[in-house]
């Protein structure tokens, strides 16, 4: 499989156009002044596939439950967006059959649209319907929540994985640093 770069994480301008991640931002903002220390409420580690920290997916688009890049979740996420993958036309297609139709842009949204090669954090169901119908799309294991290992696999992910040498180190360092 070709490599793929890793986009760095910086969530430009999502908080202007997704109210979730405002709201998400809003808080940790307001815990962090009551605090007295930005530290005390940076959010807890959050933890990939393979135990490793949980990397940003993409912010070009910018994808993820919050729009922050990063395939996290929480209870209100009904779908589990929390597989980050290379998205492909054969998938966005299956997604579009499914009546989920990720192609079309929505300026309304600030949603331009997905295309073959982009990188989105995935609701794990839609990735295990598709696995099961053979036509899941390439992930990045470093940028997949361990939630999605409810879900699906890890011998599933690593199969289609685009990162499973470089994830697999990086686990491996993360865990000697404890």
């Amino acid at each position: 499989m070709q490599a793929s770069v890793i986009k760095p994480c910086v969530a430009k301008s999502a908080l202007s156009f997704y109210p979730r991640a405002a709201r998400f931002t809003a808080t940790v903002v307001v815990l962090a002044a009551m605090s007295g220390s930005a530290s005390a409420a940076a959010p807890k580690a959050l933890k990939n596939v393979l135990g490793g920290p949980l990397k940003c997916c993409c912010t070009s688009p910018v994808t993820g439950y919050y729009r922050d890049g990063f395939c996290q979740t929480d209870a209100s996420d009904h779908g589990k967006h929390v597989i980050c993958a290379q998205v492909t036309q054969r998938w966005l297609e299956f997604s579009r059959s499914r009546g989920n139709d990720l192609m079309t842009p929505s300026p309304r949204n600030n949603f331009p649209g997905l295309k073959d090669g982009d990188k989105w954090c995935l609701c794990a169901s839609r990735w295990k319907e598709a696995y099961d119908a053979g036509v899941a799309p390439p992930v990045f294991l470093a940028c997949t929540h361990v939630k999605a290992l409810e879900y699906v696999t890890l011998e599933s992910l690593q199969q289609h994985a685009l990162d499973a040498e470089s994830a697999t180190a990086d686990a491996a360092a993360a865990k000697q640093e404890l």
